[in-house]
């Protein structure tokens, strides 16, 4: 479907789930990794690539996968990254076939100041969304459990989160298949 603004947003025809998460986070791979198309969601080396929604209808599950622009590039002039925030805040109002928000964090980080930021946007909003740990990979697994636990802990207190972490790695595809299936779990045909 493609890259759309506010103004052409399509039909509340689908289940949408939609993916968040800082600049160069993973966003686009685990996407890809997720439908099994390699150049669905266009994976780039440049931070900040993902300037406005992008809608992706998964053949006919009746699934519409969103990514939402990243956020927390430095290097984004100021007036660009407050267009990124409204455009996710908008986004966000009143999309009643918004089933999920899937925030991605990057493994090797945990949480930052700008993921709580966007947490308490989603919180305000009363949109559920669910955490997951990117690059799993490039840590070890001691490690992941221990962020897993920390990003846990620190949910419990968030009014819209849902209270799982998972952990994920496109690359090895670690975690792919059990996200997938729980993203499965929202459609309404499931059984």
């Amino acid at each position: 479907m493609g890259a759309v603004d506010l103004n052409h947003l399509p039909p509340p025809d689908r289940i949408e789930v939609a993916f968040a998460g800082r600049s160069n986070v993973g966003k686009s791979s685990l996407i890809n990794a997720l439908t099994r198309q390699n150049g669905l969601a266009r994976a780039s080396g440049e931070p900040g690539r993902t300037r406005e929604l992008n809608f992706f209808n998964v053949d006919e599950t009746g699934l519409r996968i969103v990514d939402l622009p990243g956020y927390g590039y430095a290097k984004a002039p100021k007036d660009v990254v407050e267009k990124w925030t409204r455009l996710t805040r908008a986004f966000l109002r009143g999309r009643v076939n918004l089933k999920r928000v899937y925030l991605l964090i990057d493994s090797r980080h945990g949480l930052k100041a700008v993921d709580e930021k966007i947490m308490d946007v989603f919180d305000e909003a009363a949109v559920s969304y669910q955490i997951v740990l990117t690059k799993t990979d490039k840590i070890k697994p001691p490690a992941v459990k221990r962020v897993s636990e920390e990003i846990r802990t620190a949910i419990m207190k968030r009014p819209a989160a849902f209270p799982r972490v998972s952990a994920t790695s496109s690359s090895k595809t670690d975690g792919i298949d059990l996200l997938r299936a729980e993203i499965a779990e929202l459609l309404p045909d499931f059984a």
